[in-house]
């Protein structure tokens, strides 16, 4: 169980800084940083969640995360460079970030 935590709270944070860094620097329609950043913000809504290990949390979360999956997986696609590659680790977090969770959810499953 203490492996699946440190699996999905880290996950979380790398996620939320990958966003962070990459619609601040490499925000491929403007030059400077866009309003993309809301994105990171909006993955801080769980972390509390996370940390604190509230299950419920783990359960909503991991439908959450497949929102950035699917972004994940339609900018690989379309973008080119260091997008694509940003975008691969998005994929990559948000895939360990729901494996995770679902299987935190399993072990702490109430009889």
């Amino acid at each position: 169980m203490n492996i699946l935590f440190i699996a999905s709270s880290s996950s979380l944070i790398g996620l939320i800084i990958l966003n962070l860094f990459w619609e601040i620097f490499y925000n491929p329609l403007h030059d400077e940083a866009s309003l993309m950043v809301i994105k990171s913000v909006i993955l801080l809504i769980p972390l509390s969640g996370i940390l604190k290990k509230n299950r419920y949390t783990y359960q909503w979360s991991s439908m959450f995360i497949l929102l950035f999956f699917i972004e994940g997986v339609v900018r690989f696609y379309s973008e080119s460079e260091v997008s694509k590659s940003m975008a691969l680790y998005q994929i990559i977090l948000t895939c360990i970030f729901f494996l995770s969770t679902v299987f935190f959810c399993k072990v702490t499953k109430k009889l």
